[in-house]
């Protein structure tokens, strides 16, 4: 009788324990979907790439699924299988990074350009939403799809100073920030607006022909920098190779431990600080 009491409130708090999994599991899960579709909807609207939500979540729960499954049938090993997994979570999140970072640099060097456009524009008498829509015809993306997005926004009744904060939202860099506050102060007290759209094209143009020397002088420090950390990393898979009773000492004893420890911390301080130096911003 003890015994089938006991099976008893076993199961019934296996039970509760795998009720509670459940429940919290899809809460988990609706709150991750929740969060991935408002996040991949606002960073692909800001991309222009006008992709499906649902879609795309779906995509990355079949990947999630696959990919992990598809390394523990081919390596069967868990922990291949976990960092598999997680790489498919990441790598997602810097390959937008990255794309993001490319389209901000691609606008910031098309932007001098525009500027002498508008300029040029307002000179010869048109007004700025005439000279903005000569402007989407002559430059490619993505400037000309933010201005495009910038006067359709105009178009449906927003105001003038909401659409330039959406855009600036859209594009947080230091250049297309004093265009915005150009735009905002010519508005509010006047002033030859042509004359500092000029200006200004011009002191981006100097801008960025003084980052592209300096970015000159700084790449053989930057080669330096990834040369040094990669080179002790090559030497001890070349000594693995040739000396591996000798090198197995780092990995089975604490000395060893600690000096590979002291080596990481190293290598990371040294990187931090050559990439410190070598950060120039203007």
């Amino acid at each position: 009788m003890l015994l089938w009491s006991s099976l008893l409130l076993l199961f019934v708090a296996f039970f509760i324990i795998a009720y509670i999994l459940v429940i919290r599991g899809r809460s988990f899960w609706g709150e991750y979907e929740a969060v991935f579709k408002d996040t991949a909807s606002v960073n692909m609207e800001d991309m222009f790439l006008f992709i499906d939500p649902a879609r795309l979540f779906f995509y990355n729960v079949l990947a999630l699924v696959i990919l992990p499954l598809l390394a523990l049938l081919l390596t069967g090993d868990i922990i291949v299988t976990l960092v598999v997994a997680l790489l498919v979570m990441v790598v997602p999140f810097y390959i937008y990074k990255a794309a993001r970072k490319r389209r901000l640099r691609t606008f910031e060097k098309q932007l001098p350009d525009a500027l002498g456009i508008v300029s040029s524009s307002l000179t010869a008498g048109a007004s700025l939403n005439i000279a903005l829509e000569s402007l989407v015809k002559e430059q490619p993306a993505p400037l000309s799809q933010e201005f495009i997005l910038f006067l359709r926004e105009r178009r449906i009744g927003l105001d003038f100073d909401i659409a330039l904060r959406n855009m600036e939202r859209r594009l947080p860099v230091p250049d297309f920030l004093m265009f915005g506050a150009a735009m905002r102060i010519s508005r509010e007290v006047g002033g030859n607006l042509a004359e500092t759209l000029d200006t200004l094209s011009d002191t981006l143009r100097k801008k960025a022909a003084m980052e592209g020397k300096i970015e000159s002088l700084t790449a053989q420090g930057k080669m330096q920098g990834y040369v040094m950390t990669g080179l002790p990393l090559f030497l001890g898979l070349l000594l693995s190779f040739l000396e591996p009773e000798a090198m197995s000492l780092l990995f089975t004893t604490a000395i060893g431990w600690g000096t590979v420890a002291v080596i990481v911390v190293m290598e990371l301080l040294g990187f931090i600080f050559i990439r410190k130096v070598t950060n120039i911003d203007i």
